[in-house]
């Protein structure tokens, strides 16, 4: 039997139910050997869902001598710190989104992970989701002719005690754009291609817990005219989106609903009444998955590339192009213009992607 890779856990917040079911499809390939939060009564809840008695600490320093690599999940303006100490101590790392809370801060992450020849990937969980995958694959196909609208929407209802790091601007990152749609404007960038310009608009009317927005609505035009629109929400007290994939094409839409666990096409109209819902419209399911778990798939691609050397699908130069997109919006909601994002989007940095941007 092959040596098992050593994974430790570092932050533990609320996530001990998720953290166990996250390693479920590698526990054969896997030993969680330690487990780390400055809480240790979380640290050991976390721990009590694995049989092999992992260390339990509350710094992680302590761990790094039990551990191959490391799961770090932890308040973003930690991501940084944590990250190039583990890798500078030889440990792969995957990271929870966002990737950091600055460029400078991502750029030393990558250089890390090139200096130390480990893998660093960024926990873009979506897009090992079975239904995304499905959903980006009939998109592709033109199967339905060529898109020219994708839009998202994510509603929620997520809200802490103002002083949380979770509410504040310069530990979160930002807000709601940052922390939790930046999965969706990495996979707009994944869908459609480069962008060319666009608009962020955000307020925390609503969510009057966090300091900056905790509702945002984007709008971005990609390279063949192709629109993209996202809005987020961490105030919604109802919804009938929650989280919904609208891709308009030619011949119909292509309509992903994660809850309802569905991808769909509805088209095929025979003739178009003007002033009229158009008759005849089909709805085919193209596939049903009720019971997704994204992070198990994310998790087990996690330990092939540490095992193969496979560059990660949501590798840190990529997820740093995504991030570059978001702070260009802020800066053009700030100066009320539109934000010029030609040269930015996936595939724009090179291999190495060291360089930061002009």
């Amino acid at each position: 039997m092959a040596e098992r890779t050593r994974v430790g856990i570092i932050g533990c917040g609320g996530m001990a139910r998720s953290h166990a079911s996250r390693m479920s499809e590698v526990l054969d390939r896997v030993e969680i050997a330690a487990v780390v939060d400055i809480d240790l009564k979380r640290a050991r809840a976390v721990a009590e869902h694995f049989p092999n008695d992992p260390v339990v600490a509350a710094d992680y320093e302590e761990v790094l001598d039990h551990v191959d690599a490391v799961l770090v999940v932890l308040p973003h303006h930690l991501h940084h710190p944590v990250t190039v100490r583990c890798l500078n101590a030889g440990k792969h790392v995957l990271v929870e989104k966002p990737m950091a809370n600055s460029e400078r801060e991502c750029l030393d992450m990558i250089e890390a992970a090139q200096r130390n020849d480990r893998v660093l990937m960024v926990a873009y969980c979506m897009r090992f989701h079975p239904l995304i995958l499905r959903f980006k694959e009939v998109v592709d196909s033109g199967t339905f002719g060529e898109v020219f609208q994708l839009s998202i929407w994510t509603e929620q209802h997520t809200q802490r005690k103002p002083e949380s790091w979770h509410c504040r601007a310069n530990t979160l990152g930002g807000g709601q754009f940052f922390s939790h749609g930046c999965h969706y404007i990495d996979l707009m960038l994944w869908m459609l291609g480069r962008p060319v310009k666009g608009v962020h608009l955000g307020t925390n009317r609503g969510t009057p817990w966090m300091e900056r927005e905790g509702t945002s609505n984007v709008c971005l035009e990609f390279e063949g005219g192709i629109l993209g629109y996202h809005f987020g929400t961490w105030g919604a007290r109802g919804t009938r989106l929650g989280y919904s994939f609208h891709a308009h094409c030619e011949k119909g839409m292509v309509e992903l609903h994660l809850r309802s666990g569905r991808v769909v096409y509805l088209g095929d109209v025979e003739k178009h009444v003007p002033g009229e819902h158009d008759p005849g419209q089909r709805e085919i399911v193209l596939m049903e998955e009720k019971h997704a778990k994204p992070t198990e798939v994310e998790m087990a691609h996690f330990i092939d590339c540490i095992e193969t050397g496979r560059k990660p699908l949501t590798d840190p130069v990529s997820s740093l192009e995504g991030l570059r997109v978001i702070w260009k919006l802020y800066e053009a909601e700030e100066s009320e213009s539109v934000a010029d994002l030609r040269g930015l989007g996936l595939g724009t940095m090179g291999e190495t992607g060291v360089q930061a941007a002009d």
